[in-house]
């Protein structure tokens, strides 16, 4: 997670001051980066008082706002920094569900009983309904099933079943909340 702290006096009255942060770091050393960011935006302008900075810009995987607490995103950062990418797949159908992101953070991803099925990968032209399908058979998910009956097997059908349960929430992602 990056963010841009800008110094907001400094923005006010024309000028651009701020520095990319890296998330998580140190807290002394994010309370020393806001100072230094603050503190040019004193020198850059003349003026005196630059006390409050907000976020210009930022690259995560989640939403942030303009004036969110830095500390607050940096105990974020914390926690993320150890999701994997199925984590991060859950995360994303959960925002996607309408869940707060925040929320889920707080509370724990793995609190969320979530099944994610990932074929971004996969380059056959075969419907992503019909892939769990067929990954739901070879599981056994529907009993031990014959390899000599496996040609009989509506694929499509089960998959068109499924759709109503699961949801493709990026391409060739689909997810499932228990």
């Amino acid at each position: 997670m990056r963010i841009f702290i800008t110094d907001l006096q400094a923005y006010n009255e024309g000028y651009l001051v701020g520095k990319w942060v890296q998330l998580p770091m140190n807290e002394i050393e994010l309370l020393q980066t806001i100072f230094k960011i603050l503190e040019e935006g004193g020198k850059e302008t003349g003026s005196q008082n630059h006390e409050e900075y907000f976020i210009t810009d930022y690259e995560a995987e989640i939403s942030i706002d303009e004036y969110d607490d830095v500390y607050k995103l940096n105990e974020i950062a914390q926690t993320v920094e150890e999701y994997s990418d199925d984590d991060w797949l859950k995360l994303k159908f959960l925002s996607y569900e309408g869940y707060n992101e925040r929320d889920v953070i707080k509370k724990g991803i793995e609190s969320y009983d979530i099944d994610i099925y990932d074929y971004s990968t996969d380059r056959s032209f075969t419907d992503v309904y019909e892939l769990l399908a067929q990954d739901f058979v070879s599981e056994g998910l529907f009993g031990n099933v014959p390899t000599s009956f496996e040609n009989y097997i509506d694929y499509s059908a089960i998959g068109r079943d499924l759709s109503q349960d699961y949801t493709e929430f990026e391409h060739g992602v689909l997810g499932w909340i228990a």
